[in-house]
C-alpha cells in the first residue's frame, strides 16, 4: 500500500481515515510494549505515555523519514521495529541516554553546574570526537531543511547521531561500577555532559518532527 501520491486504502478499496490509522497504531504499540514487558516495569501513566509516543511517533516518522517526492510501502511491522531507522529505535535510544544521569545519581542542577565549570570538554577518545562532531552538525542540518523542506534529511541525521552515541557508549565508560557490589565507583562528568548534549539535540530534532519524548519507555 502506498502512502504518497495515491490515496491510502485498505485491500477492500476503502480509504483509511487518519483516526483509524492512529487507533491501529495505539493498539499495535500497546501489544509491542507489553510483549517487551514494559507494562510490568512502568507505571500506568508512564506506560500510556510511552504507548502513545510510539504509536503516533512511528506513523509520523515513517512518513517524514522518506523523501517526500517518492512513494513508499506502508508497514506497521517495519514502523514498530526497534532496530534500524525508526521512531521506536530513536525513542528507545533517547530514553536510554536520559537514564544514564539517573543511574549515576546526578541531578539536573549538578549537570548544569558541571557544564558551567568544565569550559571546553576534553575529548581524547576517537568515539568522543566522533560524537561531538555529530552533535555540532545539528545547526547545519536545520539550516538545510529550512532551505529545501526535506525533513528526511533530519531523520537521517538523528539516526546517525543515535548510532554514533551507541558506538561512543560501548567504547567509553560514563558510569563505572564495582563489579562485585554494583556500587558506583566513578562518574565521568565530561562524558555525561556529552550524553546530555546528545539527548538535548535529539529532543530538539523530535520537536521539529512533531514526535513526543518520554523519559522512560
Amino acid at each position: 500500500m502506498l502512502f504518497f501520491r495515491k490515496k491510502f486504502k485498505t485491500r477492500s478499496g476503502d480509504t483509511v481515515r487518519l483516526s483509524t490509522l492512529l487507533d491501529e497504531g495505539v493498539k499495535r504499540s500497546d501489544a509491542k510494549l507489553k510483549e517487551k514487558g514494559r507494562d510490568k516495569e512502568l507505571s500506568k501513566a508512564e506506560f500510556d505515555a510511552a504507548k502513545e509516543a510510539v504509536a503516533y511517533g512511528c506513523i509520523k516518522y515513517a512518513d517524514l523519514s522518506h523523501n517526500r517526492m517518492h512513494d513508499y510501502v506502508f508497514s506497521f511491522d517495519k514502523m514498530l521495529d526497534d532496530k534500524g531507522n525508526t521512531a521506536v529505535y530513536l525513542l528507545y535510544a533517547y530514553t536510554r541516554i536520559r537514564s544514564i544521569a539517573r543511574t549515576a545519581k546526578v541531578s539536573a542542577a549538578e549537570l548544569k553546574a558541571a557544564a558551567g565549570d568544565s569550559g571546553a570538554l576534553k575529548l581524547e577518545h576517537p568515539q568522543e570526537w566522533k560524537l561531538a562532531k555529530l552533535i555540532a552538525k545539528f545547526p547545519e542540518i536545520v539550516l538545510r531543511i529550512m532551505d529545501d523542506l526535506m525533513l528526511h534529511t533530519l531523520c537521517d541525521y538523528v539516526y546517525e547521531l543515535a548510532t554514533g552515541f551507541t558506538e561512543f557508549y560501548d567504547a567509553c565508560y560514563v558510569v563505572e561500577k564495582d563489579r562485585q557490589t554494583g556500587v558506583i565507583v566513578k562518574v565521568n562528568m565530561e562524558r555525561l555532559l556529552l550524553c546530555e548534549a546528545t539527548a538535548s539535540v535529539m529532543a530538539a530534532a523530535f520537536s521539529i518532527l512533531g514526535l513526543r519524548t518520554v523519559e522512560r519507555m
